[in-house]
């Protein structure tokens, strides 16, 4: 066989990919030159400030196209770089158009202040410490050394606990672990006996249902402190017991009936059975159910610290709130959204160890 035929039949994929390459690049200057063309023609009669609605609706969908377009050309290597990319490039097109839209006067900037200033307001309340309250956002770790030079692991201490971060997240890690564990024992009872499901299902799902923070004044009687870290602890807690007590019923409950005879008919039984075969197939759902809680946890934690608590991401929110400061109001916003992909990603990490199967 010559040489020449199979040069030829090589470069068959090199050209199909320049083609390829070509009419994308066509088909995206095409698309630039609609976005463009849109919003002038909307600018030029005047209409882009009464309908700015209508004109960034119309750019996300050229938008979207134009992604489309490009995704179905992007060789598996660069795949991943261009999932991250629209997951992350998104948000800060969405940035940068709150930006000009409020800095072009359509939105009021006392209401609905540009994000560079939320930025420098959120980088105001990271490096300064509000001496009313005696808090800081992260607790000043840049002081660390001096501290712990002058007091000792107590002066260390004292920094984290000035921090409303740390507050928020000590409370939604021990009140998640708190209602996620029983959650998880009493879901894999209540999927494998019958008998328990009927007692209790109709009793968790009353309960389910009552809105955390109408109960948060019956929690805080429990306590002989209610105004301490107990009662907001405990109303996460509850939060995630129940979400994860259904899911995890669900998911024990839709497990293949096959796996479990085929476990039994390998010698798998008791505590054996359920390691090794009940919780495994039910982790998925397990999980979804974890996510679903935490977001609820943090959700729950931040209402409860609007409400009754002098430190926490929600407290700090809400005086700003009070104060007419909507700057470092959406700082604390941001923040919330930053602890809630930070935890997903953990949460998502400690799945992909918990069920290396599904790495892939």
């Amino acid at each position: 066989m010559s040489a020449e035929p199979v040069e030829e039949a090589a470069s068959i994929p090199a050209r199909r990919r320049q083609a390829e390459e070509a009419t994308l690049g066509r088909a995206l200057a095409a698309i630039a030159g609609i976005v463009v063309a849109w919003n002038a023609l909307l600018w030029g009669v005047g209409l882009w400030e009464r309908l700015w609605w209508l004109a960034l609706f119309g750019n996300f969908v050229m938008v979207v196209v134009a992604a489309e377009r490009v995704g179905r050309v992007v060789p598996p290597r660069g795949r991943a770089a261009y999932e991250r990319t629209l997951a992350f490039g998104f948000p800060l097109l969405a940035l940068v158009a709150w930006e000009l839209i409020v800095r072009g006067g359509i939105l009021n900037p006392l209401w609905f202040p540009p994000p560079t200033r939320i930025a420098q307001a959120l980088w105001d309340v990271t490096v300064n410490f509000d001496r009313f309250s005696e808090t800081s956002l992260i607790g000043r770790p840049w002081l660390i050394p001096e501290k712990f030079g002058a007091e000792g692991w107590a002066g260390v201490w004292s920094l984290f606990a000035e921090s409303h971060v740390w507050a928020t997240l000590g409370r939604v890690f021990a009140g998640f672990v708190i209602g996620s564990i029983p959650g998880i024992l009493l879901g894999v009872v209540m999927g494998v006996n019958q008998t328990v499901r009927l007692m209790l299902d109709t009793t968790l799902s009353a309960i389910y249902v009552l809105p955390k923070i109408a109960i948060f004044p019956i929690v805080m009687l429990m306590f002989a402190d209610p105004f301490g870290e107990g009662p907001k602890i405990v109303v996460v807690a509850l939060s995630v017991f129940f979400l994860v007590t259904i899911n995890t019923m669900a998911g024990v409950r839709d497990i293949d009936p096959v796996f479990i005879m085929a476990g039994r008919n390998y010698g798998a039984k008791g505590l054996s059975l359920y390691r090794h075969v009940i919780i495994p197939a039910a982790l998925p759902v397990i999980f979804a159910g974890l996510r679903l809680s935490l977001g609820t946890a943090l959700i729950v934690i931040i209402s409860v610290e609007f409400l009754r608590a002098k430190q926490g991401v929600g407290y700090m929110t809400f005086y700003y709130w009070e104060v007419l400061s909507p700057e470092k109001m959406y700082a604390g916003l941001a923040v919330v959204m930053a602890i809630g992909v930070i935890l997903t990603y953990g949460l998502q990490w400690m799945q992909k160890k918990a069920m290396p199967w599904q790495r892939g």
